[in-house]
């Protein structure tokens, strides 16, 4: 009985597993700075591939679009500020429906208009940690599937014993 209990846990376990790695399989990422009288974007997915040929549309604070344009082969996307009034949201829509948004606020622009050749700080993607860093090739998460099942293994054989 209580053999049939682990290896219903175990299935139920791996079944878990296997359903939030593919939810989060094919996310899609859009960083936008300013910079001087531009604002970049880079976009991309959650296993690091650049996000090629993508729409992105950009909307001021009531919802009217600005400007429309694609990404480019590394996933880059720049344009001059439409306005320097209110806040502007940035959409990214990616193949096979994947959307992200990304909202540069009212401040932000009128921190860097007009300062850039005085010398500003780093743009803010600088903080971004290396994104190769982030990448999880699927011998690693085969490889973490092994571990798990291995460790279940050992349990249930200590657990076996005590019998």
């Amino acid at each position: 009985m209580k053999n049939k209990l682990y290896f219903t846990l175990i299935i139920l376990f791996l079944i878990i597993i296997v359903i939030n790695m593919s939810t989060f399989a094919h996310k899609v990422n859009i960083f936008a700075y300013v910079e001087g009288d531009r604002i970049y974007t880079e976009s991309y997915f959650n296993d690091g591939k650049k996000c090629i040929d993508s729409k992105i549309e950009v909307f001021d604070n009531q919802g009217n679009k600005l400007l429309e344009g694609l990404t480019n082969q590394e996933g880059v996307f720049s344009f001059e500020i439409p306005q320097k009034d209110g806040e502007l949201k940035i959409v990214l829509n990616a193949s096979m429906g994947h959307r992200a948004e990304y909202t540069i606020t009212a401040d932000e622009l009128k921190d860097t208009v007009g300062v850039i050749k005085e010398g500003l700080e780093e743009p803010i993607s600088s903080e971004r940690k290396d994104e190769s860093s982030f990448k999880v090739s699927p011998t690693e998460i085969i490889g973490g599937i092994g571990y798990i099942i291995g460790i279940f293994g050992i349990i249930a054989y200590f657990l076996s014993r005590k019998k």
